[in-house]
């Protein structure tokens, strides 16, 4: 049989920027590609955990080439005004960038009826125009370099199904289909490869985010406080304090 895909190796001496990075998939691709000789580039909007990455790959051992990009407001990811700063900076750095790793974004939680649509506009802002806006910086960085430049997309299973209760989420992952797939046609032949990752539940805390109805309100994390209830103390423990253990 044909294994699918390529060896994690090719990516050794790679340089890729993950966002999204402080907590759940981006965390765990962090860990894994600077596993694997890879030049990392973090950005979040929790500082303290993405200054944990430093400890934890330095109390393991593991050599890695990385990083840290902070947000300028962490309070605020959809500062769209940021990404340029950070472009130039992963440039002055590294002096390259191979890959983008679209991964910041939050859920969201409610009835379709009872959701306020400035919920639905700071869903777009975060989940959609803050990924596009930067892929737009990094696609014409490639394309003035000839580069082969590759971007990867982390949407979800409710970017290509209806997910009930969870309206503007939904409609925010099916956005970035979009948006990516006209970009696979018009870019392919000029070496720009599109990878959209669909996820289906994931073990992390994004619900501890995850917005409501209304811009004030958060979901109530009931679900996921008796999953890890059930998972038992283990689970809560943090995970980086395991690690250096």
């Amino acid at each position: 049989m044909v294994p699918f895909g390529r060896p994690i190796s090719e990516l050794n001496g790679k340089v890729v920027w993950i966002t999204g990075a402080s907590s759940g998939i981006g965390e765990a691709l962090a860990y894994l590609l600077a596993s694997h000789g890879v030049k990392l580039v973090i950005s979040g909007t929790n500082e303290s955990r993405l200054r944990l990455h430093f400890f934890v790959t330095e109390a393991n051992q593991t050599p890695v080439n990385l990083l840290l990009l902070q947000n300028y407001n962490s309070k605020d990811i959809k500062d769209f005004s940021v990404h340029e700063k950070q472009f130039n900076a992963v440039i002055k750095h590294f002096q390259r960038l191979d890959i983008l790793v679209s991964n910041a974004g939050r859920s969201q939680r409610a009835s379709f009826e009872t959701i306020d649509i400035e919920v639905d506009k700071e869903m777009f802002d975060v989940n959609v125009f803050g990924l596009i806006n930067l892929t737009r910086i990094v696609l014409r960085y490639f394309l003035d370099n000839q580069m082969k430049g590759h971007f990867a997309v982390t949407s979800s299973t409710a970017g290509k199904l209806g997910v009930p209760n969870s309206g503007s989420y939904t409609a925010s992952k099916h956005a970035l289909h979009g948006y990516y797939e006209c970009l696979r046609v018009e870019a392919q032949s000029r070496g720009i490869s599109i990878t959209m990752l669909c996820p289906g539940p994931v073990f992390s805390r994004v619900l501890e985010n995850a917005m409501s109805n209304k811009l004030d309100s958060s979901h109530e994390v009931e679900v996921m406080t008796k999953f890890e209830e059930e998972l038992g103390s283990d689970m809560r423990d943090d995970r980086h304090e395991r690690a250096v253990q």
